[in-house]
């Protein structure tokens, strides 16, 4: 009976082995881009085959894109979106890093986003669009950039059912988000294939 439990616990130990070296080397990568260290983040980018750039901090779900974007730093998020990170990986909340660009106000960061395949509808846990959270900021600018890339002003949230519409509607100090709201074309919906003979 001895000899089991010394056997099993021998596995657990020897299983634990790589589990917490990887642990240790996503908390090592995470730390090196909270800490701008780049010396860190290279070694982990380089030792790592199997997609430490989007690993998740376990404590919030942020990944290394959502953390340079909240620094609002256009020279680390460059730098992870060509190593690889996804543009629409969520954290605990549901927020992308384009939402957390969306509410730091970070529009060189959104437009960098949107270029590297970032959705712009993607809603957050409770259903928020960057376009609402845009709006609801009365960031003119931004609600610019998300409209010009396709962000729908009529797709509502999950907490009150409204829209960035609706929100810019009932703020009286939107009327700039508004106007811009309102010029805003519809969006385009993508036509669907049909496949067959041409004519």
């Amino acid at each position: 009976m001895i000899g089991r439990a010394a056997i099993v616990a021998t596995a657990t130990l020897m299983a634990a082995g790589p589990a917490m070296a990887q642990f240790s080397d996503s908390y090592n990568f995470l730390k090196g881009v909270r800490d701008a260290d780049g010396a860190v983040v290279t070694k982990a980018l380089d030792k790592s085959a199997n997609g430490i750039v989007n690993t998740r901090d376990y404590t919030n779900g942020e990944t290394a894109l959502h953390i340079t974007v909240k620094r609002r730093d256009m020279t680390w998020t460059t730098f992870m979106l060509a190593k690889g990170a996804n543009p629409n990986v969520k954290d605990q909340q549901g927020e992308t890093p384009l939402m957390a660009a969306t509410r730091v106000g970070f529009i060189e960061g959104a437009n960098l986003l949107i270029e590297r395949g970032a959705q712009v509808d993607l809603p957050n846990g409770n259903g928020e669009t960057p376009l609402i959270v845009a709006t609801q900021a009365r960031n003119v600018p931004m609600v610019r950039i998300l409209l010009t890339a396709g962000a729908d002003p009529k797709k509502g949230d999950r907490i009150a059912g409204k829209s960035a519409l609706d929100y810019a509607t009932s703020d009286p100090r939107s009327v700039a988000v508004l106007k811009v709201l309102q010029e805003a074309p519809a969006a385009a919906k993508p036509k669907p294939k049909i496949a067959g003979p041409g004519l």
